[in-house]
């Protein structure tokens, strides 16, 4: 015999009393974290409404796959699924404050500064005002270089600064031999600036690396170190940045050994490529903002998280970047949505 899959409810398969008891619950776990009893419900709902009436209604929202109790209690809390059902057919809005506009246009618009300076700051700004993990993808650099250089910082380290048409500078540091001398920075110097200088990073790239490959580079073995590692820091430029701030906020509802080492992942998965190109794939399929909430969330595939973001355009209104929060499933969604769309059209703006 087979079994057919219950289909999902969805807000059209709720009446009027089991949307407004649904709401409550919801606001009351975003504010506490903690599920809520029939009893105070019936308090917050200030109707006429019983606790066994308000009690029968939440079995049925149970039932339906959008209640859970996480304890023995008889509070009940919202499920993922439960969650993505009221972001996308309950969630009212809310709006930015003028302080908060007002920091934000602030932030982005703050002169002087080179664009990967303008998105981390934007980024650490989001996570103070969400109190949550704050998160951008940079551009790609596909612009022409304009210089390059190598610049001694003590042992065992450089500075790798590219300068790119239209002004834009970006500074890497790298890992170099000990005791490098000065000449095999200057030399390394030399031998990219007469193969980079006016291509992009993407179009020079595959010719450096043949040309170290097929011994064809007459190079010393410390100057070719410099090159490789060099190198191995463009090829992650050349495919934009992903830049993170504010992870400790994750750490704020940590309550048990297996929340941290949820957090744990999350931080590991925020540091590879993989995340990054995702991350981009995301934006890439959105008009707006999305949101991922708890194992939903295909990115990092982890329960408990949720994740608000949307793209930013460059003036030929194509998708360069992303822009956004991570924070606990019980995330403020009326505040941080608009706060996440507002800063993604100012960057595109700005950008443009």
């Amino acid at each position: 015999m087979v079994m057919m899959e219950k289909a999902r409810p969805t807000i059209g398969d709720l009446d009027k009393r089991a949307r407004e008891i649904f709401r409550h619950i919801v606001d009351a776990y975003v504010e506490t974290g903690e599920p809520i009893g029939s009893r105070t419900l019936s308090r917050r709902l200030g109707t006429n409404l019983s606790p066994a009436t308000i009690r029968n209604v939440m079995a049925d929202l149970e039932e339906a796959g959008l209640l859970a109790a996480p304890h023995t209690s008889a509070g009940r809390q919202p499920t993922e699924f439960g969650l993505k059902l009221f972001v996308d057919g309950l969630l009212e809005l809310g709006d930015l404050s003028e302080v908060e506009r007002a920091q934000i246009n602030s932030e982005c618009a703050a002169a002087g500064r080179s664009l990967p300076e303008m998105l981390e700051g934007a980024t650490a700004l989001l996570s103070g005002l969400s109190h949550c993990a704050g998160l951008v993808t940079a551009p790609k650099a596909d612009k022409a270089l304009r210089h390059i250089e190598f610049v001694h910082l003590g042992p065992g380290r450089a500075l790798v600064v590219l300068v790119f048409e239209g002004g834009l500078v970006e500074n890497r540091v790298i890992d170099v031999p000990m005791g490098l001398p000065q000449s095999s920075l200057i030399e390394a110097t030399n031998f990219l600036v007469a193969r980079l200088v006016g291509r992009t990073l993407a179009e020079a790239h595959q010719q450096v690396v043949l040309e170290l490959q097929s011994q064809r580079a007459e190079l010393d073995a410390l100057t070719r170190k410099v090159v490789e590692a060099g190198l191995a820091t463009w090829s992650g430029n050349a495919g934009g940045a992903l830049i993170v701030r504010g992870q400790s906020h994750l750490l704020d509802d940590v309550t048990a050994l297996s929340d941290l080492e949820r957090i744990r992942t999350l931080f590991a998965a925020l540091e590879t490529r993989e995340t990054l190109s995702r991350l981009l794939e995301a934006a890439d399929s959105a008009e707006g903002v999305r949101i991922f909430i708890g194992a939903e969330n295909e990115l990092f595939n982890l329960a408990g998280c949720s994740m608000v973001i949307a793209p930013y355009r460059n003036s030929e209104r194509n998708i360069v970047g992303a822009v956004g929060v991570i924070g606990p499933t019980r995330l403020n969604y009326a505040h941080v949505i608009p706060m996440v769309d507002y800063t993604a059209r100012l960057i595109g703006r700005l950008i443009g």
